[in-house]
């Protein structure tokens, strides 16, 4: 019947626009999300670069495809995304996100290396001195009265001075020699090691784990020597080196009196 095919027709018409709208209104409603997306992926961008900059860690190159600011007027009517071109787009960006992810773990991966190294320099001074009895480098010795090379630096301090750990590390050594009387050794990883000598009492073992700042001994007067004081050594691959070079990476960031007055080039030239 001609009338029964046109009601037909006129209600799967009728249908078939509204399915219609909806998929545009749909596919519209997709299109501004994605737009807020690639907005807030240029926002994490810019941040990823602050970051960068700020802790100096470079972050992994950008694809060459990888798109920047984008933006200008709307010069001319605007056309919706099919979805195809929808479907494109939304796995492009994807693509760029985990991309992006994967440049935010580098970089937090970096971060967190930079972090565990610095805490295994002995930068931490090791003990509450207000006076330096001898620094490194070459002395008239104190005892034997005869120029010699004084491989650490000597902090004045009353018998049962608290002594920390300088950096974290194992201890690789805590016993009685003759030259440096009770001494703890401790390996900071990276064949970096510092030592503390002619102390009072031990409070670690060999092997154990010690924190950054951690309390190991009591300073002392034992071992070759002529008065109370701590003797603090940091060794590269077993060479002596400065204390002071790493000490003063503190001092750089710590204003404090007695860090600032530990780490002078000069010496009172005591042992």
């Amino acid at each position: 019947m001609p009338f029964a095919e046109r009601l037909v027709t006129s209600v799967q018409q009728a249908q078939t626009q509204k399915t219609q709208e909806f998929v545009r209104d749909n596919l519209n409603t997709m299109a501004v999300k994605l737009g807020q997306m690639q907005a807030q992926l240029l926002r994490l961008d810019s941040l990823g670069e602050r970051v960068s900059a700020l802790s100096g860690v470079k972050l992994p190159e950008k694809s060459s495809d990888a798109r920047g600011g984008q933006g200008g007027p709307l010069v001319t009517e605007s056309k919706p995304l099919s979805s195809i071109e929808l479907q494109h787009e939304i796995d492009r960006l994807a693509q760029v996100v985990e991309l992006r992810s994967d440049s935010f773990t580098a970089l937090e991966s970096q971060l967190i290396d930079q972090r565990l190294k610095s805490s295994l320099l002995p930068t931490i001074l090791p003990i509450a001195a207000s006076n330096i009895g001898s620094s490194f480098g070459w002395r008239l010795d104190p005892i034997a009265g005869v120029n010699a090379m004084h491989e650490g630096i000597d902090f004045i301090a009353e018998p049962g001075t608290r002594v920390i750990s300088a950096a974290g590390g194992v201890v690789a050594a805590a016993e009685f020699h003759p030259q440096y009387g009770n001494m703890i050794e401790i390996d900071h990883g990276n064949q970096l090691s510092s030592r503390y000598a002619h102390l009072s009492r031990l409070l670690v073992k060999p092997g154990q784990v010690i924190k950054r700042g951690q309390e190991i001994a009591a300073s002392g007067n034992t071992g070759r020597s002529t008065g109370p004081h701590l003797h603090f050594e940091v060794r590269y691959n077993g060479i002596p080196q400065n204390p002071a070079r790493f000490l003063q990476q503190s001092a750089e960031k710590n204003s404090s009196a007695k860090l600032a007055q530990a780490i002078p080039g000069k010496s009172a030239n005591r042992k």
